[in-house]
């Protein structure tokens, strides 16, 4: 019987946590569930025997590999997989995968919703402003973007959008204008919408230089990572220029300097949660289960990501 680990330091909502179960249980898998647990050395003793693993935002390394001889896959619930220690998986044999697009509609959402936020003064009671007819750049076309792109057209939004890795014609049959120049697109607009992942080439991208070209008043908004922005950069735009604005779902480490001293025009959630719905929940935890089984059936690696 193949064995599964859905290590959860943030648990599954309890209709995601039968759902998998039940899907587990009809194609014959134990399925194990460690939840809300306490530190890397309780993940090590529960992966020893598992042969495949679901988890969250719960740190894979090596150390957390070398412990489980029996791992085989390991599925992240979710889209972003920086969690993972993709080249120790390889060296242990083990197929990673992500979720993607299981939890985009929720994170658009939470984008526009900030960008409603950021518009209307945080609901201070003061006269603020509207998207309909704004600008709205999206860096990054994905699952995620794509969503943005939909909902921000709802609002009556002009969409374009950033992306080299996507074809201009599969922009354009969304109705959303395409961008090849990255700070013609950050001079243009009123919004920009970060979806970028973090890797060697993002890392620290989103700098004083790139933002210095954004328009004047517009809002940088960032349901992305955080690792995306140059903090210092970011404190230094914010001192040089009081029609900046900022808005993320990822608090930078100088969150309590920005704050301070420019709280009207920056906003940041208090834990990372574009994905934080019940829907999204549920949706990605089920993906990761039908992955693991269509692995170990069918030999099916399509979300592999190493």
């Amino acid at each position: 019987m193949t064995k599964v680990l859905v290590a959860t330091v943030k648990p599954f909502a309890g209709e995601a946590v039968k759902q998998i179960q039940d899907i587990f249980d009809q194609a014959g898998y134990e399925c194990r569930f460690l939840e809300k647990y306490d530190g890397q050395e309780a993940l090590k003793a529960a992966v020893v025997d598992a042969e495949a693993l679901i988890i969250r935002s719960d740190k894979i390394t090596e150390e957390i590999l070398s412990a489980a001889p029996q791992l085989k896959i390991v599925v992240r619930a979710g889209a972003g997989y920086d969690n993972v220690d993709l080249s120790a998986a390889t060296s242990h044999g083990v197929v990673v995968e992500n979720t993607p697009g299981q939890n985009s509609n929720a994170v658009a959402e939470l984008a526009l919703g900030m960008m409603v936020f950021q518009a209307r003064n945080h609901f201070n009671g003061k006269p603020g402003s509207e998207l309909k007819g704004k600008k709205l750049g999206i860096q990054a076309y994905g699952h995620v973007g794509k969503n943005v792109a939909r909902i921000a057209k709802g609002f009556g939004m002009e969409v374009c959008a950033f992306d080299p890795f996507v074809s201009k014609e599969s922009i354009e049959a969304d109705g959303v204008e395409v961008y090849e120049d990255l700070e013609k697109m950050y001079a243009d607009c009123d919004y920009i919408s970060l979806h970028i992942p973090a890797n060697q080439h993002t890392i620290k991208s989103i700098n004083y230089a790139l933002l210095s070209k954004m328009k004047k008043g517009a809002t940088l908004v960032n349901t992305a990572r955080k690792e995306v922005i140059d903090e210092e950069g970011l404190l230094k735009i914010f001192q040089d220029r009081d029609d900046f604005k900022y808005i993320s779902d990822i608090a930078p480490d100088n969150r309590e300097v920005i704050e301070k001293d420019f709280a009207d025009r920056c906003f940041f959630t208090p834990k990372k949660m574009g994905a934080q719905t019940a829907e999204a929940n549920i949706n990605a935890g089920i993906a990761a289960a039908k992955q693991i089984i269509a692995f170990f059936e069918k030999g099916d690696t399509t979300f592999k990501v190493n």
